[in-house]
């Protein structure tokens, strides 16, 4: 009787590591989208960035005075009822020359 008990807070235990993995690739995958987006890379190369570290993210750039920020979703990839994780991360603009 305690077998399906345990198996399932294995089950939550190892859903939960794969959660927070995916959550520091995303983390991951903001810094350098941002850096990209930052060195004004063309917004293909910079979601193939943020693709190639979260695989399914959606990415998008904004402008905060002399920072470009990239924010990234992306479900969880557990089949748990969890919301979609999100990142975001902000990097110093190349300097505008003239």
């Amino acid at each position: 009787m305690t077998v399906p008990a345990v198996v399932l807070v294995i089950v939550l235990a190892v859903s939960a590591l794969s959660v927070g993995a995916r959550q520091v690739r995303l983390e991951h995958a903001a810094a350098q989208a941002a850096r990209y987006a930052a060195r004004e890379e063309p917004a293909e190369r910079v979601r193939a960035a943020a693709s190639a570290l979260a695989a399914g993210a959606a990415v998008t750039t904004r402008r905060e005075g002399d920072l470009v920020c990239a924010d990234l979703s992306a479900a969880p990839g557990v089949p748990l009822p969890l919301p979609d994780l999100r990142a975001s991360s902000c990097a110093l603009a190349a300097p505008e020359i003239d």
